[in-house]
């Protein structure tokens, strides 16, 4: 066992005032589900996302579920959803009963490719058979290129649930994301750039579908004295009390975003002399939370390997990843429909040779260091 002390890749960090809130439900005797918190964190998210409206859940995926039951997902229908993801962006697909197609990366922003997507539409089109949502990912912080994704959505009247999970505070061409699509979906898992310990929020400028979801996420019960239920319901509300500390997270959101810049460039300008390391970019009108630092190994520049740089790191009590392994090479999807970005396969190649790094806000210069000295002894062992 490592005698260094664990160095995280991104923990949660409170920021002071989360214990006011939470005092305040206890005050108040709201402890479960619903209360002033719950509402209040809505109306701030809204706020912030830019959207009409907001519904605090219990998940990220709880909140991509509701959106495609929304869209009415049913059985045998087709989702379009990116490949170079977390499988929570496509469980929900599953769940409906929907068939999954993946869609690859493009080189610039690693999300969804337009390209890759255009052929996707033409090829379903051309059997009759149009997706009924496309599930588009902001990937490590960073928004996909929405101008043109929408674009081809749009003449294809299909709509866009935006799956901003690790992308709370970036923005696309001055606006937040969140709100590219139909629906947009937040997470607040403990490794977020801010966190509620577990929850989601759903956004949308459509008032009405979200107090639909509303009802659908407090088990659907009918307007009655009596509980009455006449559709299927899910037990998918936030608590007031982790509402709480949301409301203290999101107070100290943008010194969070600022932080992990700084964390992401300390990095850049410290490895950049080392050839066969490549930094995630920053796409052309895009600004970047940075939520994780990724970079990739070029393997035509060293023979060194991204499980031996993770497994090198671990050593010294490091905690590193690899890039999201694409869905479209996961066993639960075998013989499911892959696009691709052209002949090269984007978001295997950035599986195969990408690593996520300690971006953890809680991290002082001093142990950013440690990280960055052991990772340039790694490229220079022989």
């Amino acid at each position: 066992m490592s005698g260094y002390d664990r160095i995280y890749l991104a923990s949660p960090h409170m920021g002071g005032n989360e214990q006011k809130y939470i005092n305040r439900a206890f005050e108040t005797n709201w402890i479960a589900p619903l209360g002033e918190n719950v509402d209040l964190f809505e109306q701030e998210i809204a706020s912030y996302a830019g959207s009409n409206g907001a519904l605090a859940l219990s998940s990220g995926t709880a909140a991509i579920h509701l959106a495609l039951i929304l869209l009415g997902v049913g059985r045998d229908d087709v989702v379009f959803c990116s490949s170079l993801t977390f499988i929570a962006s496509a469980n929900p697909i599953l769940y409906q009963g929907a068939i999954p197609v993946f869609i690859d990366s493009e080189p610039d922003t690693w999300n969804m490719s337009p390209s890759a997507l255009r052929s996707a539409f033409e090829l379903y089109a051309a059997r009759k058979k149009l997706p009924k949502a496309v599930v588009v990912v902001n990937l490590y912080g960073q928004s996909a290129d929405y101008n043109q994704i929408k674009d081809i959505c749009d003449s294809y009247g299909v709509p866009i649930v935006e799956d901003a999970a690790e992308s709370l505070g970036a923005t696309y061409h001055g606006k937040r994301t969140g709100g590219f699509g139909k629906f947009g979906i937040f997470s607040f898992n403990g490794n977020k750039i801010i966190t509620t310990s577990g929850g989601g929020m759903l956004v949308s400028d459509d008032t009405a579908a979200l107090e639909k979801a509303r009802f659908y996420s407090t088990q659907a019960r009918d307007k009655a004295i009596h509980y009455q239920h006449s559709e299927l319901g899910y037990n998918y509300r936030l608590s007031n009390v982790l509402a709480g500390i949301g409301r203290g997270q999101l107070e100290v959101l943008d010194e969070r975003i600022n932080k992990k810049r700084e964390i992401f460039e300390r990095y850049r300008e410290q490895l950049q002399d080392i050839d066969s390391i490549r930094f995630m970019p920053e796409a052309n009108g895009c600004t970047s939370t940075r939520w994780l630092t990724v970079m990739t190994i070029d393997p035509d520049a060293t023979n060194k390997k991204t499980y031996e740089l993770i497994n090198y790191l671990q050593q010294y009590n490091i905690e590193s990843r690899p890039v999201w392994k694409p869905l479209h090479m996961q066993p639960l999807f075998q013989n499911i429909d892959y696009f691709r970005y052209n002949e090269l396969d984007v978001s295997q190649n950035l599986f195969y040779n990408g690593v996520c790094l300690p971006s953890d806000t809680n991290m002082t210069e001093n142990t950013q260091d440690f990280v960055i000295d052991k990772i340039r002894a790694f490229f220079h062992q022989r």
